[in-house]
């Protein structure tokens, strides 16, 4: 009996670890292969009970299908290799040998087969409400990802981020707000523009993080002094201040004064101590009639009227002033299409000897028949091109259009003058410069000693080597140097002999005081000091004209003190060559 209970019990045994070897790699099974062994050993005496058991209990094969599937035996694979060892080694292990063992093995294999269908659809259905579950909580929690998101790209979108100030854009908001509410139509409202100085030697000496540190303090001060009105940080230097419902300018101007002595106080930046200062354009108006670009627009061109001025200033928004701007930038905009159309011309004054009356050479001067302003003089415009730099481009053409003109002037004669053309700065510190003069006396044929080249005193004087290079490679050439407006200046004379100069012409400062009479005290000086200038010049071997002559008692004067030629309305005022020459004086 011992015997045949010991060979009953390993029936099992030998059962489960062939079920186990069946199922092995049918599946992803997390346990150990004696941990199968021993869970299949236990689903094989529960079927043997089953089988054996009077009346037959089906529900034994159910809940065996179910347990393979929550033990992960859950493959098509893993339950057929299940019902052909249970089918084939089942009745044959456990000695069983009853007759209807047949019929019961089939209908328990039916149900070990329904039991691992159901458990196995419960747990997909399980698995897909799980699925459903984590979706719906990933997308609630992508959804409050994105309000967060979007929550902060809204403390970013407003507020500048190295500062913490209200940025452009909700200033632009407070701005617009405040002039299209219909019930302040009646109010004033002022902006202060402020942009510090020189901020860039900051940056640049000390480096960027000193300047962002420098900024922030800037910023900090500004909101302690003046934090009552909104203070933005429009970027890089540029800080705005919003007023409202001001009384008059002296309301926005008492801010500004405040944010000026905010930002002049000494800062600890970085273990360095920084004194900075700034520059504020201030406008200040009814909100009826005006925009939020209008009104940053004067702002923008008031604080440059400050920075202009010095900086470490406020300055009050003109209108006649800007408008008188706004002209002179027109002007300029206008100057290249101008020369396209040949809306330039030439008049010419003479520079005339004070020995014999001879005209010598001729002064180009340039002129602008504008479609709309009718003539303009230089004065109108050539500040205007020397700022934008077009004074490069209309310097040629008059040097090129001076030349081809003066060339005609020889006809017939054999004395005929050279002209004088004035180079602005710009021209005499571009490279190529004697390249571009080479060029124009080749195409229009003119001698080079029939050009005389007119710059200022100060360009001679400075520490720049290149343009007093090539005016002397231009003066071994033969091309005539002259210095303008002599006398303006701070000239070292000692300094002229080594200078590529043939002429000085004397500013007509000195000339106009000969007008009075010989005996007065300061007409006596100037005629001193010309004389001394005259009789410097010649010793260096250098010829002088008087500017601004219009008396024949200046030029008689002139002329006893030894001046060698004389421009001014005595002689002729500025007109078309062809005149000049004409009429000589």
């Amino acid at each position: 009996m011992g015997d045949g209970a010991a060979a009953t019990r390993s029936c099992p045994d030998s059962f489960a670890r062939a079920w186990a070897k069946a199922v092995s790699g049918t599946s992803y099974l997390p346990m150990t292969q004696a941990q199968l062994e021993a869970l299949l050993q236990r689903l094989t005496e529960r079927l043997a009970v089953a089988l054996r058991t009077e009346p037959f209990d089906l529900r034994v094969g159910q809940q065996v299908g179910a347990e393979l599937v929550q033990a992960h035996i859950a493959s098509a694979e893993g339950l057929g290799r299940t019902i052909e060892v249970i089918q084939l080694r089942l009745v044959r292990d456990l000695g069983l040998v009853d007759g209807d063992v047949e019929d019961r093995m089939a209908r328990l294999l039916a149900t070990v087969a329904t039991g691992y269908a159901r458990a196995l659809r419960d747990r997909t259905l399980d698995e897909q409400e799980s699925i459903r579950r984590a979706a719906m909580m990933a997308r609630a929690q992508a959804e409050r990802a994105l309000r967060d998101s979007e929550a902060r790209f809204r403390y970013q979108a407003t507020h500048d981020p190295l500062t913490d100030l209200p940025n452009r854009t909700l200033f632009t908001e407070r701005l617009t707000a405040a002039l299209d509410d219909p019930g302040r139509g009646a109010d004033r409202i002022g902006v202060c523009f402020l942009d510090l100085d020189r901020f860039k030697v900051v940056n640049d000496t000390l480096g960027h993080q000193v300047g962002d540190s420098l900024l922030v303090s800037v910023a900090q001060r500004l909101h302690r002094v003046v934090g009552e009105h909104l203070v933005a940080r429009l970027g890089g230097d540029e800080f705005v201040i919003l007023v409202e419902r001001t009384g008059c300018t002296e309301d926005a101007v008492k801010v500004a004064e405040a944010a000026l002595a905010a930002v002049s106080e000494p800062a600890l930046v970085d273990g360095h101590e920084l004194t900075v200062s700034a520059s504020i354009g201030i406008v200040e108006r009814p909100v009826a009639g005006t925009t939020p670009m209008e009104l940053m627009r004067a702002a923008d061109s008031t604080l440059h009227w400050a920075k202009a001025a010095g900086g470490a200033r406020w300055s009050i928004f003109d209108a006649d002033r800007n408008r008188r701007e706004l002209a002179r930038y027109a002007l300029s905009a206008a100057i290249p299409a101008a020369l396209d159309r040949g809306e330039f011309y030439l008049d010419y004054q003479p520079l005339t000897s004070l020995r014999d009356g001879r005209v010598l050479g001729m002064e180009a001067l340039v002129r602008w028949r504008h479609p709309e302003l009718g003539v303009l003089r230089p004065d109108s415009f050539i500040g205007l091109a020397e700022e934008t730099g077009l004074i490069v481009r209309l310097g040629g053409w008059v040097l090129a259009e001076a030349c081809r003109e003066a060339r005609t002037w020889s006809t017939g004669r054999d004395d005929a003058p050279f002209v004088s053309v004035n180079l602005a700065v710009r021209q005499l510190h571009r490279p190529g410069l004697v390249q571009e003069v080479q060029g124009v006396l080749g195409r229009t044929g003119l001698p080079p000693e029939r050009l005389q080249l007119e710059v200022t005193e100060s360009t001679m004087m400075s520490t720049v080597e290149e343009p007093v290079r090539a005016l002397r490679v231009l003066n071994d050439l033969g091309v005539r140097v002259a210095i303008d407006d002599f006398g303006t200046g701070y000239c070292n004379l000692a300094y002229l002999r080594d200078l590529p100069v043939s002429e000085l012409k004397v500013a007509g400062e000195f000339v106009a005081g000969l007008r009075a009479p010989a005996d007065d005290p300061r007409s006596r000086t100037d005629e001193r000091i010309l004389a001394s200038l005259v009789s410097l010049a010649h010793a260096l071997d250098l010829t002088v004209t008087a500017e601004g002559v219009e008396t024949a008692e200046q030029a008689e004067r002139l002329r006893a003190i030894g001046c060698d030629a004389g421009q001014g309305w005595l002689f002729g005022r500025p007109a078309p060559a062809d005149q000049t020459l004409r009429h000589p004086t």
